[in-house]
């Protein structure tokens, strides 16, 4: 309704005069965390994927991005075979590895990724005495894939290009504009970079 609108709009105008973009603790705490993030760290992105992907935010913008794109599965089955790679039981290698397999490899899995005949049959057959590297040679060719792919298109899409250069660039905390429009549209910014 109209009543409501305008109460957003003055609870957004009052919140930006005291610098506070949030309306709520959890974008709060993202847009606190952005502004942490320097343009220094976004530049690394784009000199390659594994900076990008070994960076908390950049995994999450790039995960983001995959996800607008319906193909998420590449860097889950990624960001799996990293964790599987952490594990110190022996005993529960053979369980996660199973999980991971039956996820993304089996010809039935729910987020199958694209691989070649070859390497599915290769990480099958590895299947059968789970190692730390069963997924390797797999888990090279979907970075691989990813590398000469969504990761190219991720360099040209709003998901990174706004956070190289945001459209706020200047409203952050340190320079803050009073100017009631202004602020509302740097507000508008910063909260749809990091929703």
């Amino acid at each position: 309704s109209a009543k409501d609108m305008k109460h957003r709009l003055g609870f957004l105008l009052q919140k930006s005069d005291s610098c506070d973009y949030s309306s709520s603790q959890s974008k709060k705490e993202k847009i606190s965390s952005s502004q942490r993030l320097s343009q220094e760290e976004v530049r690394k992105w784009a000199d390659s994927l594994e900076n990008l992907i070994h960076h908390d935010r950049g995994l999450a913008a790039f995960r983001a991005f995959l996800k607008s794109e319906y193909s998420e599965e590449n860097i889950e089955f990624w960001v799996s075979c990293e964790e599987y790679k952490k594990t110190k039981s022996p005993a529960k290698l053979s369980p996660k590895a199973r999980k991971i397999y039956d996820e993304f490899i089996s010809v039935q899995a729910t987020k199958e990724v694209n691989l070649d005949s070859c390497t599915r049959e290769k990480t099958s057959h590895n299947m059968l005495e789970p190692t730390l590297s069963c997924f390797d040679e797999a888990q090279r060719k979907i970075f691989t894939l990813m590398e000469k792919d969504s990761y190219r298109r991720f360099l040209k899409s709003p998901y990174y290009l706004d956070l190289v250069s945001p459209p706020g660039a200047g409203c952050g905390p340190e320079n803050c504009n009073r100017n009631h429009t202004h602020s509302l549209d740097c507000n508008s910014n910063i909260i749809s970079q990091c929703a």
